[in-house]
């Protein structure tokens, strides 16, 4: 289901636009319709109100909360089953955002994610990407959002934007709090600026080398570094909201000398924030996240050579929650054969 499929229900049950905003915007925000200005009875066609029990129920099954994980940083890992029983994940962030998944699995093949190991399973529909914002709603504040979950958003595109464009028009979330994450498809820069709601931008970069570029993200376009800032630099002059890079830390392989001047190269003067996230480590995969002492001197160097950097740190490292861990438990334990290939990745502060 997407929301069209919701605007078209409305609509055969006899909306009027007035109407169908309402409920998108009831729905979007958690937000229950008695609580709007105008009572459903003094409002609604007669139609409506009759079928609108039945629909309500059906946007709430679109998703299903299985378990949450709080840590101790304020987050909290959500768990949660789609209607055809596969699971993703969404995190509460501190400071009232949410990280939502725009696939179920991903095609782009990061190696230091668990996600893009065993490839795409399929599409999050653009009404199963806003039941995620109106569950983490119904448990607290959601300012922000992020995709920046699991998947691709530019491999789902037509999804996220019909997602974004009802969070930025109905949803009340400022059009630069709601941030697209991408490893730099180049339909990103094409589509994103031609719709009514312009998202913030984070480009998945790791790596100011292209050489390693392609082997931390084998499957990402062949874009190199330059060029993909390039296009991130334009698309922040036409957006006026600076560009996010995204910088997961990986112990001795992108945190040397050579890379902090590569970034100074490939970032100094450019209207940009560099985030950098020390890994999220995960057993299975054979990376190792730097000292938080490490990451503090190479944002303090950057700093000082002119790089406006954010050293964040991945959400929820107390339950161990990073890079698919709390979903392949739970499909361990479960011994789900169906399921048993879906894997989920978490970046709570951007890593594709």
């Amino acid at each position: 289901m997407r929301i069209e499929d919701i605007r078209q229900r409305l609509r055969a049950l006899g909306a009027k636009p007035p109407h169908e905003l309402r409920l998108l915007r009831d729905w979007v925000r958690a937000r229950p319709h008695e609580r709007s200005r105008r009572k459903p009875e003094n409002f609604l066609p007669l139609a409506l109100r009759e079928g609108l029990e039945a629909l309500d129920a059906e946007l709430q099954g679109l998703t299903r909360l299985v378990s949450n994980h709080p840590g101790e940083d304020g987050s909290a890992r959500l768990l949660l089953a789609l209607r055809d029983g596969m699971t993703v994940e969404s995190v509460l962030l501190p400071r009232e955002g949410l990280c939502v998944s725009s696939q179920v699995g991903c095609a782009v093949g990061c190696q230091f994610c668990m996600t893009g190991r065993e490839g795409l399973i399929r599409q999050v529909t653009s009404a199963e990407i806003i039941a995620q914002v109106a569950l983490a709603r119904s448990l607290r504040p959601v300012k922000k959002v992020v995709f920046m979950g699991m998947g691709e958003p530019a491999h789902n595109l037509e999804h996220v934007l019909e997602a974004i464009e009802l969070l930025g028009l109905e949803g009340n979330i400022g059009h630069k709090n709601l941030v697209f994450s991408t490893v730099g498809d180049p339909r990103v820069f094409e589509r994103l600026p031609l719709g009514p709601v312009k998202p913030a931008l984070a480009l998945s970069l790791h790596t100011s080398r292209a050489d390693l570029r392609e082997r931390l993200l084998p499957r990402a376009p062949q874009l190199t570094p330059e060029e993909l800032v390039a296009l991130g630099e334009d698309y922040a002059r036409k957006t006026g909201y600076p560009i996010q890079y995204q910088w997961t830390l990986l112990d001795g392989i992108n945190d040397t000398a050579e890379e902090l001047d590569g970034i100074v190269r490939l970032l100094k003067g450019k209207y940009a924030i560099l985030n950098m996230i020390p890994y999220n480590s995960v057993p299975e995969l054979p990376f190792t996240r730097p000292s938080w002492d490490k990451a503090e001197g190479i944002a303090r160097a950057l700093h000082q050579r002119g790089v406006l950097t954010k050293l964040r740190d991945s959400a929820g490292q107390d339950v161990d929650g990073g890079c698919g861990q709390l979903r392949a438990r739970a499909l361990a334990s479960d011994g789900s054969a169906s399921d048993a290939v879906i894997r989920v990745q978490r970046r709570s502060a951007g890593a594709h």
